[in-house]
């Protein structure tokens, strides 16, 4: 059979038929030598749509973030500013300007601390004998405070006070997820407005104290502990050890908290016994350190005794303050301290018995709120640094939390709002007025 011959218009000179022109859609055009077919670009179904919904998934944890944020924010603003206007309203002048008040006395400690460091030594009276020094105090804050203030290039006392502050405001977005885990957004809004501003000593977190960045490192400890960030959980109780030594009652929540995780899980998990652990070590180990400097075991103790007269009698000292205050004692601070603290005492207990006390999360919680109360009762220092050792519980504030947030908007703005300026007035009263008040 003859073959087909290439046409004049498609055979050279030669008789070798020409290529296809380029863009014909029979043939390929010509390619550069060594070049690789290029495949097709095939379009991936749902692919647009797939980064529509990253995009969208993005923008609502954003905007969750910056819902949850609002209630802090405003409690912490407000809190502030009342508890600012109401030291500037009831200070004496001649005890100093509101700044001298949120920097008095334990204060001054912490910023002897931070400028010159410990003492080498015990320290005593002119006539010999043994007195309190800055030993007692532990580490942290005033060496965070140190930070902070070479960092910023200002004061000792600004650097306190940035410091307590920041650390605030960490404690009440900690405590706010917590709560809002546990209860509800309501009700850990109205926690977080209870815990900065109404209870009668929350002064004390705007003050050059330890006891905001305690209870940031309490709250975060615990969140972690719900997260099952053991790890964390153990570094932050570690942290709170060397901060206060109330830190025995994080550490115990952590326990309880790996207990519950083991039961559950009906294995044990090494991390959780590990972060327990490292949870108890900060504490001991700066008692430790004490007792070296100092070669005594127990001159922690000794130091905590001769300067303040602490030392753990099981509550005996506040259980005799109690029916003498509320029977035959008539200034107002003892009585007004008196039926604060049965106040916190009885909601205590009702937070063991109100709802949701079986949820997971809410035994660390519990235990590690009583403990604070029994740790701060059961010390047989001055009866007027209860409250202020009270603060960060959290636990006590949860059942007018609860109920607040089952009240009607304006019912439970109003009780709020009035429970914000007692506090405030309270904490400002009896620092401005009551020279021993923490």
């Amino acid at each position: 059979m003859p073959q087909p011959t290439a046409t004049a218009s498609e055979a050279g000179p030669s008789g070798v038929p020409r290529p296809s022109a380029p863009g014909r859609p029979d043939t390929p055009g010509p390619r550069p030598a060594g070049q690789e077919p290029r495949a097709p670009r095939r379009r991936t179904p749902g692919r647009g749509r797939d980064t529509a919904a990253r995009a969208a998934a993005v923008r609502a944890f954003a905007g969750a973030g910056v819902r949850a944020a609002r209630p802090v924010l405003a409690a912490y603003a407000a809190s502030t500013a009342l508890h600012l206007a109401m030291l500037a309203l009831l200070r004496r002048p001649a005890r100093g300007s509101v700044q001298d008040h949120l920097l008095s006395w334990d204060a001054r400690h912490f910023l002897s601390i931070a400028a010159d460091g410990y003492p080498d030594g015990f320290s005593h009276t002119p006539d010999g004998g043994l007195t309190g020094n800055e030993l007692a105090f532990f580490p942290l804050y005033p060496l965070v405070s140190r930070a902070a203030s070479a960092a910023l290039g200002a004061s000792a006392g600004a650097g306190a006070l940035v410091v307590a502050h920041l650390a605030l405001l960490a404690a009440l977005f900690a405590v706010h997820r917590l709560v809002l885990g546990l209860y509800g957004p309501r009700t850990a809004a109205f926690a977080v407005v209870l815990l900065c501003a109404a209870q009668p000593m929350g002064i004390v977190f705007a003050m050059g104290y330890s006891e905001s960045l305690f209870l940031a490192l309490a709250a975060g400890a615990l969140l972690a502990c719900r997260r099952e960030a053991w790890l964390t959980a153990g570094a932050l109780g570690c942290l709170a050890g060397l901060t206060r030594p109330t830190a025995a009652a994080v550490a115990l929540a952590v326990a309880v908290a790996a207990v519950q995780s083991a039961a559950a899980g009906r294995r044990v998990r090494w991390r959780p016994v590990a972060g327990s652990a490292l949870a108890c070590l900060g504490t001991p180990l700066y008692l430790l350190w004490v007792g070296d400097r100092l070669g005594r075991w127990d001159a922690w103790f000794r130091i905590q005794q001769a300067g303040w007269g602490t030392h753990w009698d099981a509550g005996a000292r506040f259980a005799g303050f109690l029916p003498d205050a509320l029977v035959r004692e008539t200034r107002w601070v003892p009585v007004s301290t008196a039926v604060l603290v049965l106040g916190v005492i009885l909601l205590t207990a009702a937070a063991w018995r109100g709802p949701g006390r079986c949820l997971p999360g809410v035994l660390p919680l519990a235990v590690y709120g009583t403990a604070v109360v029994v740790l701060a009762l059961g010390q047989s220092n001055y009866y007027h640094c209860k409250l202020r050792m009270l603060a960060p519980a959290v636990l006590f504030l949860l059942p007018p939390a609860r109920a607040l947030a089952a009240a009607r908007p304006r019912t439970a703005a109003g009780l709020a709002a009035g429970a914000a300026l007692f506090g405030t007035w309270y904490g400002a009263s009896m620092l401005a007025t009551w020279p021993y008040a923490v």
